[in-house]
C-alpha cells in the first residue's frame, strides 16, 4: 500500500492494523497527528476518534480526512480531559503511536487503559533510550534495515509541523518492567526501527 511519505512510526501502521480486533465498534487514535492512521482504522472500524492535543495538527487532519465520514476529530489531551471529549470506558480499540515517551509512563498507562471498554485492546508503538551494549548493538541493526527502507521508499519523512519531538528518558529494559508490571498479562516487544510494541487486552 502505498503512503504519501514515510518514516519509523508509518512503517508499523500496518502492524497496528492487523492488531485491531476484527468487528471493532469504537476506536481511538491518540497523537492523531494528521490523521493518516486514523484513515486507516476507519477501514476496519464502526467509528473512530482522532485525537491530538495540539490544535494544528487537528487542523491539518481535518483538512485531509475530513471527508471520512465515520471520523470524529478532536482536539483533546487524555491526560486532562476536563471536558470529556474522551469518555472513559468507551473503546474497543486505543492505539497510541509515538505518545507515552511524552509523559510520564505509569500515569499515560493509567489513563490509556481507563479510555478502554471491558476486553478492548490498546496497541501502543513507543520509543525507549539506548542504555546498555545490547541497546545499541539493536539500535544499529535498526540503522541498517531504515537505510534499506529509505532505497524503497524515500528519505524519512512528516506530514508537516506537529508536537516537537522529545527524546524518550526511560530505556528498553525500564519501559518493559514498568510495562510489566502496570498491565498484567501484556505482552511486550521490541521492533527494529526503534521502537517497541505493547499489546494489553482488558479482561471483560
Amino acid at each position: 500500500m502505498s503512503v504519501p511519505y514515510w518514516n519509523h512510526n508509518v512503517h508499523y501502521h500496518s502492524l497496528v492494523m492487523k492488531l485491531m480486533p476484527a468487528g471493532c465498534q469504537r476506536a481511538l487514535d491518540l497523537g492523531c497527528g494528521d490523521g493518516l492512521l486514523a484513515s486507516k482504522l476507519a477501514a476496519r472500524a464502526t467509528q473512530v476518534t482522532a485525537a491530538d492535543r495540539a490544535p494544528e495538527a487537528i487542523a491539518m487532519a481535518c483538512e485531509r480526512h475530513g471527508g471520512l465520514d465515520n471520523v470524529e476529530f478532536v482536539t483533546a489531551d487524555y491526560l486532562d480531559d476536563p471536558r470529556g471529549l474522551l469518555p472513559e470506558g468507551k473503546y474497543d480499540f486505543v492505539s497510541a503511536v509515538a505518545v507515552l515517551h511524552h509523559a510520564d509512563f505509569t500515569e499515560a498507562v493509567a489513563a490509556l487503559t481507563r479510555l478502554l471498554a471491558p476486553g478492548g485492546r490498546l496497541v501502543v508503538i513507543g520509543l525507549a533510550r539506548n542504555r546498555s551494549l545490547l541497546d545499541w548493538l539493536v539500535s544499529g541493526a535498526g540503522q541498517v534495515a531504515s537505510r534499506a527502507l529509505r532505497l524503497r521508499h524515500g528519505p524519512k519523512s512528516g506530514p508537516g509541523k506537529g508536537v516537537p519531538a522529545m527524546d524518550p528518558v526511560l530505556s528498553w529494559a525500564e519501559t518493559a518492567r514498568l510495562a510489566r508490571r502496570t498491565l498484567p498479562g501484556s505482552r511486550f516487544g521490541r521492533l527494529l526501527l526503534r521502537r517497541y510494541l505493547l499489546v494489553w487486552d482488558k479482561p471483560e
